[in-house]
């Protein structure tokens, strides 16, 4: 009874867990296609360079404080840290809604995405839950909760924006920052922080009392990953400030819900992926292991959607979010089995820094194309992105044994078996 009774405990927490990260991602995807617009609507500004200073300057305020935050939560149990951090985040987003000017506004939400990217930390905080074999799955588990969440946020955003105006994009963003707090009270009152905590403390003991691995050898695999992230991170996100304007000039009159939709197009590919996946594992067969095939097929889905086409511009989305599923995927599960108990939260910390260093490079870069060049050219260097990374992902299996071993250390059918 009392291990039935744990194990229902546990699925609670993991539950609860994974309901801040979808909190967190719809929150966070509610303007993340629509700034041009709403940059437009609510304070006259139309640079396409500016709308890219905004999302690389995120992506700074993100790589500057998760690092921060991975240092507090050695002394300050996390749910307790996150239930500070998100209501402040909610609370500076509510008052950027006053902001009367584009500066006041940037230095609101700059300080809001600071205190938002604490809520990083629950990837590794529940990578220590869960006993390795478990992590395949889990992480399958929450890249298909970030890809619905953006769904759902793209098409509020989308809803919101076009029929309630600007002042509600903010306001929903503030409930997903507040719906986190809420949940972290819970879980900190229920008494089930204590006990993850005491649960994570084995996962660690376990790792001490193991044979070490070399360092180095772990630094290289982590670094590896980290540089091949950064990579696709740059190729997938250098499209994405300007989809929805590159949509509507293809369909105008279509809207900012339409468009809205067809960028939420990956986050439904995400969710078949996880179902053909999971079937395909009952037959020992394991999609997301085709790391290659997959950046092939993402550059080239990224390659259709600069077609002046709708419907090319259609089935490149689909085949782009297959792929990209697959994916980060992948490489999230191959981060975790070269890192440790330990060293989850640092390895991860480094990991997102690389990935938003990614983001970051993306987002000037896709202001300056578009500037130049239109929203067509930003597809094309992202599939030359697509196809960068293939090539040295496949000089590293070849090459570099510490990728190679990473990779091949365990089958990932378990990621989608559940």
């Amino acid at each position: 009874m009392n291990a039935a009774h744990a194990a229902g405990s546990h699925r609670r927490l993991r539950t609860a867990l994974i309901a801040m990260s979808a909190f967190a991602v719809v929150s966070d995807a509610v303007l993340i296609a629509f700034y041009p617009q709403f940059f437009e609507r609510r304070y006259g500004v139309t640079s396409a360079m500016h709308v890219g200073a905004y999302i690389a300057a995120i992506s700074v305020a993100v790589m500057c404080t998760l690092p921060l935050w991975a240092r507090l939560e050695r002394r300050v149990e996390t749910l307790r840290l996150l239930m500070v951090t998100q209501f402040a985040a909610g609370l500076l987003c509510l008052f950027s809604h006053f902001a009367e000017t584009a500066a006041g506004y940037w230095a609101l939400t700059m300080l809001m995405f600071m205190c938002k990217s604490s809520y990083l930390l629950m990837y590794p905080y529940l990578m220590r839950l869960e006993p390795p074999e478990s992590h395949a799955h889990t992480i399958g588990l929450l890249s298909v909760v970030v890809h619905f969440g953006s769904i759902l946020g793209a098409v509020v955003g989308g809803w919101a924006l076009q029929s309630l105006g600007p002042a509600a994009c903010v306001a929903i963003m503030a409930a997903g920052d507040w719906a986190q707090m809420l949940v972290c009270v819970w879980l900190v009152r229920s008494g089930k922080a204590d006990s993850a905590a005491l649960r994570a403390r084995p996962l660690e003991d376990e790792e001490a009392g193991s044979p070490p691995d070399t360092a180095p050898r772990f630094a290289m695999r982590v670094m590896q990953l980290c540089m091949l992230m950064m990579l696709v991170d740059f190729s997938a996100h250098v499209t994405s400030p300007f989809f929805s304007v590159h949509w509507e000039s293809l369909m105008p009159g279509g809207g900012s819900l339409a468009s809205g939709l067809v960028f939420a197009i990956p986050g439904g590919m995400a969710l078949l992926a996880l179902f053909v996946n999971h079937h395909a594992s009952r037959r020992g067969h394991v999609l997301s292991e085709h790391v290659l095939l997959n950046l092939l097929l993402g550059g080239a889905g990224l390659f259709l959607q600069a077609a002046p086409d709708t419907l090319a511009v259609l089935a490149g989305r689909v085949m782009y979010g297959w792929a990209l599923f697959q994916i980060v995927v992948r490489y999230e599960v191959m981060l975790f089995r070269a890192s440790t108990p330990s060293r989850y939260a640092s390895d991860f910390g480094t990991f997102n820094f690389f990935q938003n260093l990614g983001v970051l490079v993306s987002s000037f870069a896709a202001g300056a194309l578009v500037q130049r060049y239109g929203t067509g050219l930003t597809f094309g260097v992202g599939a030359a992105g697509f196809l960068v990374t293939a090539a040295l992902h496949r000089l590293g299996t070849r090459r570099g044994r510490s990728l190679s071993q990473t990779e091949s250390a365990a089958p990932l059918g378990e990621a989608h078996a559940g």
